[in-house]
């Protein structure tokens, strides 16, 4: 018998899309033990609210997220804001004695991530941040391969994350849709964006990392800043490379852009072994590229492994062997583990906590870039 659980939503845009489905889908698949009830949508426009509401379900509106946290119909605050007002809702509804689910990245610096994680725990409420490629079912298999040891002692772990659509410089800054390149909104830019997905799934799959080396270039000096109607300096980074040591040992190699023409999403990962080799890229993310030097030299390759057989993660809750699925189920893989969580009482991963972690390296990271010298990750 599954039991209610009234969620509000704070942000309406791509964010809020993937998560209401996500809502809307888990109790078709997955045998979770709460019901999601779309309570109520919260926006700053309320005209845009309202259609969100009309077209996902939501039963009430709202465009002062102070309100939402003080109804006593709602059981989990979804957090699908710009960056810079993560810690206030978050602390806010901790302190409310609300479940949160909060989009990455979880803060705009460490030791604003460090008072969310302490309130959170503080309050004993369940948390979670949505690093959704985690569970990619291909992903996951891949952390299945590790854990039993296929790949041997890692020496490499390298990550691209390429967009284009920052290139050119008629692009304004600020507003509710161009809010990444505003740094008072973002707090940086490919780092926190986009290789705050690389950072997660590297230290999820490869343990965690010691140090970095970093660089980073803004390459449009100035843009318009929507609000202000001015043409201001542009405070985020366009592009971001850095090497890293993990505490295993090996070596990280990690890279993002916006500058890469061609590129709309192309998430890659690789790791090398002493066994073993694996790859995966989001382009293609219903298959894990596999290499297995034990096999035998005339056939010795590397495979292409098709993940939809119903052994594999997450699969044996969608379709028939041979048929995939794509980039919004894992969302609905996220919230499926964690209403399973919350079921059991358990903690799930990736918590505030960890994403604490991954905070912490992009910090590191952008220390380096500005200093020119290796930090370390504290």
């Amino acid at each position: 018998m599954t039991k209610p659980l009234r969620v509000a939503l704070i942000g309406y845009g791509f964010m809020g899309r993937t998560h209401s489905n996500a809502y809307s889908q888990v109790n078709h698949f997955f045998d979770v033990p709460y019901q999601p009830q779309l309570k109520v949508i919260c926006g700053l426009e309320r005209h845009v609210a309202e259609a969100f509401a009309k077209r996902w379900g939501y039963e009430n509106v709202e465009t002062d997220w102070h309100k939402v946290i003080e109804r006593d119909d709602v059981d989990l605050i979804d957090i699908c804001v710009p960056n810079n007002v993560h810690a206030e809702i978050a602390l806010a509804a901790a302190k409310a004695g609300k479940a949160i689910l909060c989009e990455k990245p979880l803060a705009l610096n460490t030791a604003q991530a460090e008072q969310m994680v302490a309130t959170v725990e503080e309050a004993k409420i369940p948390n979670m941040v949505s690093y959704n490629y985690r569970r990619v079912p291909a992903v996951t298999l891949a952390k299945k391969l590790l854990e039993e040891d296929r790949l041997g002692r890692i020496f490499h772990y390298r990550a691209q994350f390429l967009q284009d659509w920052t290139i050119s410089a008629d692009v304004p800054q600020g507003g509710m849709a161009t809010w990444r390149l505003d740094v008072k909104a973002a707090g940086s830019g490919v780092t926190g964006d986009l290789l705050a997905h690389c950072i997660d799934t590297a230290v999820w799959l490869n343990g965690g990392i010691t140090d970095v080396c970093a660089m980073t270039e803004t390459f449009i000096k100035e843009r318009k800043n929507v609000e202000t109607g001015k043409v201001e300096p542009v405070g985020i980074d366009d592009a971001c490379a850095f090497m890293c040591h993990f505490a295993n040992g090996s070596l990280g190699l990690f890279e993002s852009t916006r500058y890469a023409r061609g590129h709309k999403a192309l998430y890659t990962l690789e790791l090398n072994g002493e066994k073993a080799s694996l790859r995966w890229d989001l382009h293609d993310l219903h298959r894990l590229q596999y290499f297995d030097h034990a096999d035998d030299s005339l056939v010795r390759g590397w495979r292409s492994v098709h993940i939809s057989d119903s052994d594999m993660p997450y699969m044996k809750a969608w379709w028939v062997p041979g048929l995939q699925i794509g980039y919004e189920h894992t969302f609905i893989h996220q919230l499926a583990d964690f209403l399973d969580a919350m079921g059991k009482g358990e903690a799930v991963s990736p918590n505030f906590r960890d994403a604490l972690e991954t905070q912490k390296v992009c910090d590191a990271v952008l220390a380096s870039a500005k200093s020119g010298q290796w930090v370390d990750v504290r």
